[in-house]
C-alpha cells in the first residue's frame, strides 16, 4: 500500500450492527427474564404456603377477642334473647368488637375473614342464637368452636369458619391480587431488562466493533486510524493504548522511510567519489598510481565502516548484538583508551582532564566498551571548537558506576538533546560529511550502553558544550 492510498487521520464511523452486542443483549435479557420468573414462582409459592398459617393466627386472635366481648355482653343482659330479637345488634357487635376504630379493613381477605355471617353463636344449652354460616362451594361449612365464659361460667359457644374453609373461596381473590401485582413487577423487570440489555449491548457493541475496524485498518497498513477516547473505564484505556500503538506504528513507518532515505544518501557520497575517481583513471585524467589507489581505498574503508555500523544497529534492534559479558574493570578500560587517544586529542587542540576512580567491576565486553569510548571521543573531536576542553569523571554512585563525559562549546539546543542518539541525526541538519561522519556514532553508543544494561543521557555541560551521563550496573560485592 502506497502512502497516497493511506487516508488521513480520522475517527472511525459508528457501526450499525454488532454480533457481540446482539449476543450480549440476548444473554442479559435471558438472565433477567429467568431471574424475574424465579422471583415470581418463589414469591407465589411462599404466599400460598404461608397464607394458611397467617390466617389461623389472625383468626384465632379475632375470635378470642369476640368471645371475650360476647361474655361481657351476656353479663350485662343475663341472656342472649336481645340478639335473637335484633339481628342488627349482632352485626354491630361484631363490627364494634373486631374493628374498634370504626374503620373496617378494605375489601379482600381480611374483610372476608371478619364478616358477621361467618360466625355462629349457641347458648349454654347448645341452641342456636345466630344462624348457620353460608355454604362454600356447595359444601357445608365445617366450624370450629370456642367457649364463651362469664365469671368462669360457660354461657355459650362461638363457632367460626376455619382458615382452610375460608381459603376455598378467598384464596382465589387474594392470590389473584398478589399474582397480578407480581405480574406487573415482573413485566416491569422484563421491560427494564430489555432497555438495559439493548442500551448496554449497543454501547459495548459499537465500541468493540470500532476497535475491530480500527485493528483491521492497522493490519492493512493504515496507521491513521484512531479511536475516540471518552471516559475512564477499561475500554477507554484500551482505546488510549490503541491510539498510542497506532501513533507509534505511524512514527516507525515515517522513521523507516527517513532511515532508508538517509542510508541511500550516505552511500551515495562515497560511491559517487569512487565512481568519479575510477572514471578519471579510465579516461586518463588521473594516473593509476599509489596515491590515487590510496584515495580509493579510503573511500572503500568509509563504505565498510558505514555498512558495519548499520549491521551493528540492525543486530541491536533484533536483540542479536554480539556482546560477550564477563567481569571487567570499567575504570581500567576507560583509562587505557584515553591514554591511547591522548595524542589524537591533543592534535585537535583539546585539553583532556580526567578523574577516574577504581577499580569498578562490571560485566562487560572489552571490545565493545573500547568501541564506545572511541565513538564518544570521535563525537567530541568532531564537534568541539578548538581550543577546547574535555573532562571525563568516573565514580561510584550507589550500586552503579557513573561516567560523566563533558566537553566545551558549542552547545546543543535543549530541544535537540533527546534526538542526539537518533540514527543519522545531526544538530545542524546538514548532510555534509565534514561535520562528523555518518551520524551513527551516538546511536551506536546508545546501543552499546544498553547492551551492558546501562543508560545514556544527554544534558548541557558546565563547560558550555555537551554532557553525557552514563550509568553501568556494578557487579554485586564489587
Amino acid at each position: 500500500m502506497t502512502d497516497d492510498a493511506i487516508p488521513d487521520k480520522r475517527r472511525l464511523a459508528r457501526p450499525a450492527l454488532s454480533v457481540l452486542g446482539l449476543k450480549l443483549f440476548a444473554v442479559i435479557l435471558i438472565v433477567n427474564v429467568a431471574i424475574s420468573g424465579l422471583v415470581f414462582v418463589g414469591v407465589s409459592r411462599s404466599i400460598n404456603n404461608g397464607f394458611i398459617d397467617y390466617l389461623e393466627t389472625t383468626q384465632a386472635e379475632l375470635v378470642t377477642n369476640l368471645a371475650s366481648a360476647l361474655g361481657e355482653e351476656w353479663g350485662r343482659h343475663s341472656d342472649w334473647q336481645w340478639l335473637r330479637t335484633d339481628p342488627r345488634a349482632w352485626r354491630e357487635l361484631v363490627r364494634n368488637q373486631l374493628w374498634p376504630e370504626g374503620h373496617p379493613p378494605p375489601v379482600g381477605i381480611q374483610r372476608d375473614m371478619t364478616r358477621a355471617r361467618d360466625f355462629v353463636l349457641h347458648d349454654e344449652n347448645g341452641l342456636p342464637v345466630i344462624g348457620l354460616p353460608p355454604r362454600h362451594d356447595s359444601n357445608p361449612a365445617r366450624l370450629e368452636w370456642i367457649p364463651i365464659r362469664h365469671e368462669g361460667r360457660q354461657v355459650g359457644t362461638l363457632g367460626y369458619v376455619p382458615p382452610d374453609q375460608l381459603m376455598e373461596h378467598m384464596e382465589k381473590i387474594f392470590l389473584e391480587q398478589q399474582q397480578r401485582n407480581l405480574g406487573i413487577i415482573v413485566a416491569s423487570l422484563v421491560l427494564a431488562s430489555l432497555l438495559l440489555a439493548g442500551g448496554l449491548s449497543w454501547w459495548l457493541g459499537r465500541r468493540t466493533q470500532s476497535m475491530a475496524l480500527a485493528t483491521r485498518r492497522l493490519t492493512q497498513g493504515d496507521y491513521g486510524a484512531r479511536l475516540t477516547e471518552r471516559g475512564r473505564d477499561e475500554l477507554s484505556r484500551l482505546s488510549q493504548d490503541f491510539n498510542v500503538l497506532a501513533e507509534t506504528l505511524e512514527a516507525n513507518r515515517e522513521s523507516r522511510q527517513r532511515w532508508v532515505t538517509d542510508i541511500a544518501h550516505e552511500l551515495r557520497t562515497p560511491l559517487a567519489v569512487l565512481r568519479g575517481e575510477i572514471e578519471a583513471m579510465q579516461d586518463g585524467i588521473r594516473p593509476l598510481d599509489q596515491d590515487n589507489l590510496t584515495s580509493l581505498s579510503q573511500e572503500v574503508g568509509q563504505l565498510e565502516r558505514l555498512v558495519g555500523d548499520l549491521r551493528l544497529l540492525a543486530q541491536s534492534d533484533a536483540g542479536a548484538l554480539e556482546v560477550s559479558l564477563a567481569p571487567l574493570d570499567l575504570a581500567d578500560s576507560l583509562r587505557g583508551r584515553l591514554e591511547d587517544a591522548k595524542g589524537w586529542i591533543a592534535e585537535h587542540d583539546i585539553t583532556l582532564a580526567s578523574d577516574i576512580q577504581g577499580p569498578m567491576m562490571i560485566r562487560g565486553d572489552a571490545q565493545r566498551l573500547r568501541q564506545l569510548w572511541s565513538n564518544l571521543i570521535d563525537n567530541t573531536l568532531a564537534y568541539t571548537t578548538a581550543p577546547g576542553e574535555l573532562r571525563v569523571h568516573l565514580k561510584v554512585n550507589g550500586q552503579q558506576a557513573r561516567l560523566i563525559w563533558e566537553d566545551s562549546a558549542p552547545d546543543v539546543p535543549k530541544a535537540e538533546l533527546e534526538r542526539l542518539t537518533q540514527r543519522l541525526y545531526r544538530v545542524e541538519g546538514s548532510r555534509s560529511r565534514k561535520s562528523g561522519g555518518s551520524g551513527l556514532g551516538l546511536s551506536i553508543a546508545a546501543a552499546l550502553v544498553s547492551a551492558h544494561g546501562g543508560t545514556l543521557n544527554a544534558s548541557a555541560s558546565s563547560l558550555g558544550g555537551l554532557c553525557w551521563t552514563i550509568d553501568f550496573p556494578l557487579m554485586p560485592n564489587a
